[in-house]
């Protein structure tokens, strides 16, 4: 079946598979936005590197903060877990609003860079420790959503035909964008300068954030690059293996009808279990690193090299994905990073630096890799149309999993000490690794790209 509409101001034409999906042709990306899509891998990747210190980087400013502020560990590691409360939280309604064309990308980012600001703002000068409860965990968590769910269901709308490495390469930004603010908050910012160090780097951060988002633009539902032919395998070898191992989805599913093919369930308990350890990581590991007595600058270190292997192995296994397929990279995810916290615990309880500087690398790896696979698979799996949406129901686990992760992570170790919680942790991300196993594309048989369409398609209207 085919269509031509010239309303707009390039044609285009409207044809769709054996299975009734739609796929629009005709309109380049320089057409729709005035320059090549690869800008909206580069600009959304700009944008998840401002974010991805209020995470990743917190924990090392623990000790100045508690210090300065006389706030204790609990109060901390919570506020930590009610920022990953509402960075998860956001991400479905923003979804909606962004579908809606109610938030436009850019607005998003706005709102993204003004919660970063107020975040940081809030952690110099919060009279008490609700203040930054408010301002760091609700403001700047639930900005970084709507820049994070903005950022990476971008790269999925402009590269439909191979989204895994793209969206791992932008993913990958919001864990090694912390780097250089591991080390200052670890070995720079004191007592005597937290709160011009912060106002600062709360300032730059917003800025990259605005200045990436105000560039960004969405394509038109159902586009299609007109160079891949979507009812026929594609000449280009990467597409072709890519759409061969992670077929596109037979229809674009509202979030509702998503629901109730049972998949999202099982996706959702998923990333629940495995972003928990990631979560307990990223709060743990420097005070376990701490109690083993390795200094402050090694402890540093190994958070960097966490962050930066973290941030890497996203767009590795976005990569791999393309070329294995998403279910099996997510599995041999879980079992990386579940196998990772037995290696942690073990070489802190010998004391041996540098595998627990390995094993930390390794567990960055498999923390970050979990993400980009779930942002793909929800595209692969419901379509991009309403992807905002369908994976913001998805990452809504880090509702959960922040709370869990954090801040129950503090009560497991205050009951069971470290041993007892890296064990559970492990334990954790091996099950999720095992649940994976039941995932499966919705309405699609196993095996088969495209049914094939019997008739050609037509180029009138070009």
């Amino acid at each position: 079946m085919t269509t031509t509409n010239i309303s707009a101001p390039v044609p285009y034409r409207e044809v769709t598979d054996a299975n009734g999906r739609m796929y629009r042709l005709g309109e380049s990306d320089v057409d729709i936005m005035g320059r090549k899509r690869k800008w909206m891998v580069i600009l959304p990747w700009v944008g998840m590197m401002g974010i991805s210190s209020a995470e990743y980087a917190f924990a090392s400013a623990e000790d100045t903060l508690h210090i300065a502020h006389s706030w204790n560990s609990a109060h901390i590691f919570w506020m930590l877990g009610i920022w990953v409360l509402f960075q998860g939280g956001v991400a479905f309604p923003a979804g909606k609003l962004r579908e809606s064309g109610k938030l436009p990308a850019r607005w998003a980012m706005m709102l993204g860079a003004l919660g970063t600001l107020l975040g940081y703002v809030s952690l110099a000068y919060a009279p008490h420790v609700i203040v930054a409860y408010i301002g760091f965990g609700m403001f700047s968590g639930a900005g970084a959503g709507m820049v994070y769910a903005t950022c990476v269901n971008m790269v999925g709308k402009w590269y439909p035909e191979r989204k895994g490495g793209k969206t791992g390469f932008v993913n990958g930004g919001f864990a090694y964008g912390s780097v250089p603010f591991v080390f200052l908050f670890t070995g720079y910012m004191d007592v005597t300068n937290f709160k011009w160090v912060l106002v600062s780097v709360g300032l730059f951060l917003a800025a990259v954030v605005a200045v990436a988002g105000y560039f960004f633009k969405d394509p038109p539902k159902n586009w299609w690059p007109e160079e891949i032919d979507p009812l026929r395998k594609p000449d280009d070898k990467r597409a072709r293996r890519a759409l061969e191992k992670n077929p596109p989805a037979v229809k674009q599913y509202t979030p509702k009808e998503a629901w109730q093919t049972r998949v999202v369930p099982v996706m959702w308990f998923c990333l629940l279990c495995t972003s928990g350890v990631n979560i307990f990581g990223i709060a743990f590991q420097v005070p376990f690193g701490d109690e083993a007595g390795f200094t402050g600058g090694i402890v540093a270190t190994a958070m960097s090299l966490k962050a930066i292997v973290n941030g890497t192995g996203r767009g590795v296994i976005g990569w791999l994905s393309d070329r294995y397929g998403r279910k099996q990279c997510l599995i041999f995810v879980c079992i990386v990073l579940g196998l990772s916290q037995y290696g942690i615990l073990w070489s802190g309880n010998i004391e041996n630096l540098p595998l627990f500087l390995v094993f930390s690398s390794i567990s960055g790896f498999g923390g970050g890799a979990i993400f980009p696979m779930f942002a793909a698979m929800t595209a692969d799996y419901f379509g991009e149309n309403n992807n905002a949406s369908n994976y913001g129901m998805v990452y809504s686990s880090k509702l959960v999993s922040g709370l869990l992760g954090s801040g129950m992570g503090a009560v497991v170790v205050g009951a069971w000490g470290y041993s007892g919680a890296f064990v559970l942790a492990g334990s954790i991300s091996l099950f999720a690794g095992f649940v994976a196993l039941f995932l499966h594309q919705p309405g699609r048989p196993k095996g088969g790209l495209i049914k094939a369409n019997p008739a050609p398609i037509s180029r009138d209207g070009e």
